[in-house]
């Protein structure tokens, strides 16, 4: 690690419990620079509600593209990007001012409210057929054979993805947001990459002459003011829909219960009451939300925050899952609390025009199976010590890669 760390912010050991460290962070610097993961590379964190929030509302001074930062004489000198980048980094999370507003009009005209409202039917369907698999055995993977494949059967099933195809999901989602910090791995990651992109023209070409009742004929077909969505436009936002429509709702779901097992009392409640599960979802993505840090942030010009001069150029990151547990922002931050009057005001979505455009869908599937989970095994438990679960360490995500649970006679936690 570099001599400039002051921090450990990266490693499955970090991720199982960074609140600490957090706590650290926003009590002596809430913003301050610290090394990436690879060591070389200088970013700025800022870790309290009041500075993260700024940040993300202010979408002209911190945008999403490093390029935007440039003057037209610094751009004129740059490369063009990789074709491949290109098609996986052109959609509206990677984009900004004009380009943004395009294309989240484009793609709100196919990904409504209202559609997604439509889901609530299938979401508890999958989420009953997940269990009736699995319910007489008395154990299973929470992550493996709940969490992940609930929102990749919804979201493949919403864009029109076939059945027999969904078990490639995983690997191609992986190769998105692993960072990819040696040769080898960056050539297996583009092998990936290349292999979904090959997947999706041929399933888009299929879409242009037979249009179907999906979600990717609506985004062929979409148009806001005369405009489409380009072919690099299209991969990556479909792309986009898949990895944040799904990866971010595994671990609401496992983050989610693992939280409920360690606060019995709120889980109690949420037993005895089960419509109290719009509050407590909220509250469990403010508590212990899946997405730890936002994507990466420029500053578009000189930017003063927090007593610190951030220069044109450098990178920001802000860290939801500090900013969640800011005791300034929320009374007794580090209490799970169903009954919190603030809890909807959590930053586990974003803020500002940045704001998750799948937040309806993620709420539906997330209040669902967490819901049905409870309710149909209500001695639902643990069967390793919280210290043994093994933890995911993509920088941007915190969830488990298992979680092993147990109901009726099945195994008791072992050591």
């Amino acid at each position: 690690m570099s001599a400039d760390s002051r921090y450990t912010l990266y490693g499955a050991e970090f991720k199982a419990n960074p609140f600490p460290t957090y706590a650290t962070m926003r009590e002596k610097e809430p913003v301050c620079q610290h090394p990436g993961i690879t060591g070389e590379n200088m970013i700025w964190f800022v870790t309290s509600h009041e500075y993260v929030e700024a940040v993300l509302r202010d979408h002209k001074r911190f945008v999403k593209r490093w390029e935007n930062t440039l003057t037209a004489d610094e751009k004129a000198k740059l490369e063009p990007d990789p074709m491949i980048m290109q098609m996986l980094n052109n959609h509206m999370l990677n984009t900004d001012g004009a380009d943004h507003t395009r294309l989240r009009l484009l793609v709100n005209k196919a990904f409504t409210a209202r559609l997604m409202e439509q889901q609530r039917e299938k979401v508890q369907q999958v989420a009953n057929d997940l269990l009736d698999a699995v319910q007489e055995r008395g154990s299973m993977d929470l992550i493996d054979e709940y969490a992940f494949p609930l929102p990749i059967i919804v979201i493949c099933d919403l864009l029109g993805i076939p059945v027999h195809d969904r078990d490639r999901f995983r690997a191609w989602s992986n190769a998105f947001i692993a960072p990819t910090l040696s040769e080898e791995a960056w050539k297996e990651a583009e092998r990936l990459l290349m292999e979904f992109t090959d997947y999706l023209g041929a399933l888009f070409a299929e879409r242009r002459r037979l249009p179907q009742d999906d979600l990717i004929t609506a985004l062929v077909q979409a148009e806001e003011a005369g405009e489409r969505l380009s072919e690099s436009e299209l991969y990556s936002m479909v792309i986009l829909l898949i990895v944040a429509g799904h990866e971010t709702t595994v671990n609401l779901i496992g983050n989610g219960t693992l939280a409920l097992l360690r606060n019995p009392e709120q889980l109690a409640l949420l037993k005895d009451d089960p419509t109290m599960i719009g509050d407590a979802v909220e509250e469990l993505l403010r508590f212990d939300g899946p997405v730890d840090r936002a994507t990466m942030r420029f500053a578009a010009e000189d930017v003063e925050l927090g007593g610190h001069l951030i220069k044109r150029g450098e990178a920001v990151s802000v860290v939801i899952t500090s900013a969640n547990r800011d005791a300034a922002r929320y009374a007794n931050a580090d209490r799970l609390d169903f009954r919190r009057e603030s809890q909807k005001q959590h930053l586990g979505f974003g803020f500002g025009v940045h704001y998750c455009v799948g937040a309806p869908l993620a709420r539906i599937e997330g209040q669902i199976a967490i819901n049905t989970l409870i309710q149909r095994l209500p001695d639902l438990r643990l069967t390793v010590p919280v210290e043994e679960l093994t933890w995911g360490t993509v920088p941007i995500i915190r969830g488990m890669r298992h979680m092993p649970v147990a109901w009726g006679d099945g195994d008791t936690v072992r050591g």
